[in-house]
């Protein structure tokens, strides 16, 4: 039998004004970093139609933190209506955003510098401890910082998407070999686990509230779905055979043309390649296969014989230690995340091989939840029983039950940051610029 408590999932609370100081720093130097070597032409172009132009993210960045850290925390704003709506995504639809009067690079560096300059002034007088939702314990400052994370891995999507001489990013981070598993799956106990979090300073308001969730057992893969695997599905016709797929999805990839994982090409029969930023380079058939839409994932399950875990399947199985009756808050446990334990940060620019992190596995032994890719699940973006929209209703609540799929565990391209078990992201079932994978399950 379980003794259920819950870990208080806020193991950063409590940091002083001088790390939120370096952090927003340090989130800044990122992005600018991200962006140097692109030329002004490719940061005004939009490059596919499902992406804003990099200069409106850019923009948009500076423009949240004015909002949330100036106008909405403090009273203070420092631009005027115009440019506000011209970088509130609720307002204007990625289809308008390359006809905006956006600034340019320099401009919108200055504007960054300014409303910077203003949150760090304002952080000085900031009461932490006070009973300001928003400002208490750090709040709104991890909420803006994350927010910029998130930011970042957008543009590399949209960077990836550069065509001709393309996006060449230098590598930061070398990659371990990987070493895939014995056992293709691993077993989760039934029973009773936490779902979700309580925690007010870094999780979301559609990662609360906790709650008790019980699970009959299950099996899931070890290890996310690789290249190799992916390629047997291909090459036996998955795409050809309308067995496997959701309706839906059959009748979009007919309507598309799609027959493989986006960015793979064959310049040789049974010689398998991708793209990158880019150039192209060797498929590492080791490595988990990238940028498949929910339909892609779900009709591999079904090929495989299983299915894609829910969800609650997944955070349990990334999340929760059954000796000690807790939740982590990485698969690890609760010290932060380091390149020991995880391929994240954006430094490698592309995924690692599978197996190539034991030290970040879960209580159950799967591997890589966190990092190298997204993972879709198998349900829709709901809310959790008792949510409550905090602070608006434009980062959640509007996209609940709207068609959209859930995915979990960050990828390579994701912030230390801005993940976590409990974090969740969606997206429509069809998207494919996202850094996602997925690994399957099955019932017990």
């Amino acid at each position: 039998m379980y003794i259920i408590t819950m870990r208080r999932m806020d193991t950063e609370c409590g940091e002083s004004k001088e790390i939120l100081d370096e952090k927003l720093t340090e989130a800044r130097e990122r992005t600018r970093w991200l962006l140097h070597t692109v030329s002004d032409e490719d940061l005004a172009r939009q490059h596919d139609e499902i992406m804003s132009p990099l200069i409106w993210d850019y923009g948009h960045i500076g423009n949240y933190e004015e909002l949330w850290l100036l106008e909405r925390a403090f009273g203070r704003g420092l631009s005027d209506r115009v440019l506000h709506n011209i970088y509130d995504a609720s307002i204007t639809p990625r289809s308008e955003r390359p006809s905006l009067n956006l600034l340019d690079r320099e401009d919108a560096g200055r504007y960054l510098d300014a409303v910077r300059e203003a949150t760090l002034e304002a952080l000085g007088e900031a009461d932490l401890d006070g009973d300001d939702p928003l400002l208490k314990e750090g709040f709104v400052y991890h909420m803006v910082l994350q927010h910029e994370h998130q930011h970042t891995e957008t543009m590399l999507q949209t960077l990836q998407l550069i065509q001709g001489e393309g996006y060449r990013p230098e590598a930061k981070a070398e990659l371990p070999p990987g070493h895939p598993p014995e056992e293709e799956m691993v077993h989760v106990p039934g029973g009773p686990f936490i779902m979700g979090t309580d925690d007010r300073v870094w999780a979301l308001d559609n990662e609360r509230g906790a709650h008790e969730v019980e699970l009959p057992g299950f099996y899931l893969d070890q290890t996310p779905v690789t290249n190799r695997a992916y390629a047997e599905f291909v090459e036996d016709g998955g795409y050809e055979q309308q067995a496997p797929w959701d309706p839906e999805g059959w009748e979009w990839i007919k309507e598309e043309g799609i027959s493989t994982p986006k960015h793979w090409y064959q310049p040789e029969p049974h010689s398998w390649w991708t793209q990158r930023f880019g150039f192209d380079e060797p498929l590492s058939m080791d490595a988990p296969v990238v940028h498949v839409s929910w339909f892609e994932a779900d009709a591999y399950a079904r090929w495989a014989g299983k299915r894609l875990p829910t969800e609650t399947e997944w955070e349990k199985a990334a999340s929760w230690d059954p000796k000690m009756g807790t939740k982590r808050l990485y698969p690890w446990g609760d010290a932060p995340p380091t390149p020991e334990r995880t391929n994240l940060d954006q430094l490698a620019f592309k995924p690692a091989e599978v197996g190539a992190y034991p030290g970040g596995a879960s209580p159950y032994g799967s591997l890589g939840m966190i990092g190298d890719v997204w993972e879709w699940a198998a349900n829709e973006f709901s809310a959790y029983p008792g949510f409550e929209s905090f602070p608006y209703r434009e980062y959640s609540e509007i996209f609940f039950d709207g068609g959209y799929k859930v995915l979990r565990g960050g990828s390579w391209a994701t912030r230390p940051g801005a993940i976590r078990n409990t974090f969740r992201n969606w997206d429509f079932p069809i998207r494919r610029q996202l850094f996602v994978g997925f690994r399957c399950a099955r019932d017990a």
